[in-house]
């Protein structure tokens, strides 16, 4: 055979297959650029997924707020505190749930000894007496929820407080009571709201020790998760 003819026979079949091989990387180069493509569109799907799910729960967990906050209607806290352990505790639940608050002032001030104020608080229990308040509340029925505060003395809310239940009638409103005390927490103190408030709704109370007051802002918003705030 002609040699020449055998060189050209060779030539070809070798342009052939370098032919082949260019078209087959080629065609791989596709593939993996297809399967780039595919890739990143599944990931920016799932971002967007990822996305509206967050935006979900947090549109969900905006609108349960919103509801609870609804629920509680028009708020007031109001309180009475003799040593300031009161005013910090209804301060974290003003905090929590907006709303109005104020503090109940009694006409004739208090002392600021210890063991005097312990015998005239004693006194005016033993008595069942009402002493004044100065503070005035005019526009109490606008309110819905009302977050009502005392400290404990003897066992009991100060006298003070049986004015205020006495001065204002709070029919249809729901009552949550929180008490600051040493030792001797609610002493009950929800059930003679109730009784003093029949046509109320009162929640279970919040009583917190005076050793933990600056550090009861967390109690303070479990207590307002358990009866729905």
């Amino acid at each position: 055979m002609n040699k020449k003819l055998i060189v050209l026979i060779i030539v070809i079949i070798l342009l052939v297959l370098v032919g082949g091989t260019f078209a087959l990387m080629n065609s791989d180069k596709k593939n993996e650029k297809e399967e780039d493509t595919l890739n990143q569109a599944d990931q920016n799907r799932q971002e967007v997924s990822t996305e509206n799910t967050t935006n979900n729960e947090e549109i969900d967990k905006e609108n349960n707020t919103n509801t609870s906050k609804e629920n509680m209607g028009k708020v007031l806290v109001v309180y009475y505190s003799w040593s300031g352990n009161t005013r910090t505790v209804a301060n974290f639940i003003h905090t929590a749930v907006g709303g109005d608050i104020i503090e109940l002032e009694p006409k004739k001030a208090y002392t600021k000894n210890m063991n005097e104020l312990s015998s005239i608080a004693l006194k005016e229990k033993n008595e069942n007496s009402r002493p004044e308040l100065k503070t005035k509340i005019n526009n109490i029925d606008e309110y819905d929820t009302i977050f009502l505060g005392y400290p404990n003395w003897w066992a009991d809310m100060p006298m003070l407080m049986y004015t205020f239940l006495d001065e204002y009638d709070l029919s249809g409103k729901t009552i949550a009571p929180f008490i600051t005390h040493g030792e001797s927490g609610l002493s009950g103190t929800p059930g003679k709201i109730q009784k003093e408030e029949p046509n109320a709704t009162v929640t279970e109370g919040l009583a917190v020790q005076h050793d933990n007051i600056n550090n009861s802002e967390t109690a303070v918003k479990q207590w307002l998760s358990k009866i729905g705030f």
